[in-house]
């Protein structure tokens, strides 16, 4: 489809006088048409459930989460990857962003990097993408040919790969096992695709990746456990979140985290359950390392033993 066709480019009736309105007039209006993000990312909660269950079996077995786009949608893919490593405590090799022209393209256009298919697969190469990797590629129309590059190039590794995409039926989608499409509209300044379909795909990203994480054992009812306490501020977070999580005092939560070596998760266990440190670590790495299944688990055996 010829780019002034797609609905990402065409004109907004909201906005053809948005030169003329107040500034209060024209903050209400994008306000208003920003409204229609969360509708339009609400009609694909289904195929992001099952993205996110794609995403997490692979990634449980090993497989990394590789972004890959050009421009806005290139550079949220790198900010989603590399948010993950100090909200969860992932290793910076887990979670890759590709972008288009590499990292001089996140401040500065490069020319003819979005239009090149080979860079995509370059770009693949030198991190050995592999059948085990997932790879999201992100781009609103549906037909950026870095983005389309690396889908053929994960299809022939027969790797699994999801599309964000934010209109209907595109070159994308023929490529991807999964689409995740929502339809926002046009845009209140034609053609800016940084403003609704960025936040759409921003909205879908954090989805993904958190749905990821939360089913990888990283959070513990809404509490991010898996943090690294690397600096003062974030070891009395840690024990902030042990004391919420076993209603111990900040002496003994501080103590558990030594305890445990540092790792939020197992001290938590371990203040639950009373076990030891050896034994509580074994335990939650049998049971996928889910801190509640792992506490539940423990109190049926408890339950048993004592019957």
């Amino acid at each position: 489809m010829e780019v002034e066709k797609l609905v990402t480019e065409q004109r907004n009736p909201a906005t053809v006088a948005i030169d003329q309105m107040s500034t209060r007039e024209i903050v209400q209006t994008i306000n208003q048409e920003d409204q229609k993000v969360a509708t339009a990312v609400a009609t694909q909660t289904e195929i992001i459930a099952q993205a996110v269950d794609l995403l997490s079996q692979r990634f449980s077995e090993g497989g990394r989460l590789v972004y890959c786009g050009a421009g806005t949608s290139g550079r949220l893919g790198v900010l989603d990857a590399a948010e993950l490593v100090p909200t969860f405590g992932l290793d910076p090799n887990q979670a890759i962003g590709l972008i288009a022209g590499g990292q001089k393209a996140m401040f500065q256009a490069v020319e003819g990097a979005e239009d090149s298919a080979e860079l995509a697969v370059s770009d693949l190469k030198h991190i050995n993408f592999s059948v085990q990797d997932t790879l999201i590629a992100i781009a609103s129309s549906g037909r950026t040919p870095y983005a389309i590059g690396a889908l053929k190039y994960s299809s022939q590794l027969k790797a699994k790969s999801i599309a964000v995409v934010c209109v209907p039926q595109s070159e994308m989608e023929k490529q991807a096992d999964l689409t995740i499409a929502p339809i926002v509209g046009p845009e209140v300044i034609t053609g800016s695709t940084r403003m609704k379909a960025g936040t759409a795909q921003k909205m879908v990203l954090n989805m993904l990746s958190t749905g990821v994480m939360i089913k990888a054992g990283k959070v513990y009812q809404n509490l991010m456990v898996d943090v690294l306490p690397t600096n003062e501020k974030l070891v009395n977070r840690a024990i902030r979140i042990i004391q919420a999580t076993t209603g111990k005092d900040h002496q003994a939560a501080k103590q558990l985290l030594t305890a445990a070596q540092q790792r939020v998760p197992v001290a938590i266990v371990m203040g639950k359950t009373g076990m030891e440190y050896p034994v509580a670590a074994a335990y939650l790495k049998k049971n996928a390392n889910q801190v509640a299944v792992a506490i539940q688990q423990w109190q049926r055996e408890h339950e048993l033993s004592s019957n």
